[in-house]
């Protein structure tokens, strides 16, 4: 009976060492989209009051962590029975992502400033509700990105057990979230952290010099990572177009691929915008 014992032991230690094996490899596919993660969910879950910076962003982790509990189930469900639908997920994910990130360009570039009247009222608008619009896009833009990280996970295990394939698919998608948020949460409290250290130093010596670095570098972060999320989300969703449609492989084959991914993410974007307005009009029509 105890031989039996160690054996189970045995067994569930041979199975924890493939995992880890699996979540490395898996982690290593990842890294580009993990890192587009970062960037453009830091964007996100910043310009809020400093009161408020942390209780938004637990609101998006816990929309993030309930993001993987629904979409690792069914990649794998998909994958077993019905392998198509994972690549018209990916496709349309793609499509969302490319219109936020061209929308942004666009705004930037062609932004009318606002009469001083409507933007009194803007200043005056609930904060609450605004607050809690930005997480449901926070939310909505983390789950198109959890699709592809749990996707190319999965990818990576195509060939291992079902139980190796649940267990790293997990692992990923936990790491991804924890890691992911943990880094936002203390790039956002940068300034409070200087401050502090402002305060306790008497603003004097190294520690002083230290929290005046780091409160003045947070907005030069935010405006770097603005940027950067938004290139982040042309490219995840050029990515996508180029390696799931397949008339783009014969695309411009030749053209180095980060520059063939951004423009078709550039041109998914020009497409899903006037669909998308055309939705929001039909739907405030319905609303009414």
């Amino acid at each position: 009976m105890a031989s039996g014992f160690f054996a189970i032991l045995d067994d569930i230690g041979a199975l924890m060492d493939d995992v880890a094996m699996a979540s490395k490899l898996a982690t290593r596919k990842t890294a580009g989209i993990l890192g587009d993660d970062l960037a453009v969910n830091a964007e996100k879950a910043t310009g809020f009051l400093a009161s408020r910076e942390i209780p938004v962003l637990w609101a998006i982790t816990k929309g993030s962590f309930l993001n993987k509990l629904i979409i690792v189930p069914i990649a794998l469900l998909l994958q077993a029975f019905f392998p198509i639908a994972i690549k018209v997920i990916l496709i349309l994910g793609g499509f969302y992502l490319a219109y936020e990130g061209v929308e942004k360009i666009i705004e930037y570039f062609f932004h009318k400033s606002k009469p001083k009247d409507e933007a009194a009222v803007e200043v005056i608008k609930d904060d609450a509700e605004a607050e809690k619009a930005k997480v449901k896009s926070a939310v909505l833009t983390d789950f198109i990105l959890s699709i592809e990280i749990v996707i190319i996970a999965l990818g990576s295990v195509l060939d291992k057990s079902l139980a190796i394939q649940i267990l790293t698919v997990s692992v990923v998608a936990i790491l991804a979230t924890v890691g992911v948020y943990g880094i936002v949460a203390l790039i956002v409290r940068m300034d409070d952290a200087g401050y502090k250290l402002i305060k306790r130093s008497n603003d004097k010596g190294f520690f002083g010099s230290l929290g005046h670095l780091l409160v003045k570098a947070l907005p030069i972060i935010i405006k770097v990572l603005a940027v950067v999320g938004t290139i982040a989300l042309i490219l995840v969703a050029g990515g996508i177009f180029v390696h799931n449609i397949e008339f783009m492989h014969h695309v411009l084959p030749n053209l180095q691929s980060t520059i063939k991914e951004f423009g078709a993410g550039i041109v998914g974007g020009l497409i899903a915008i006037p669909i998308m307005m055309g939705g929001k009009k039909l739907l405030s029509l319905v609303k009414k």
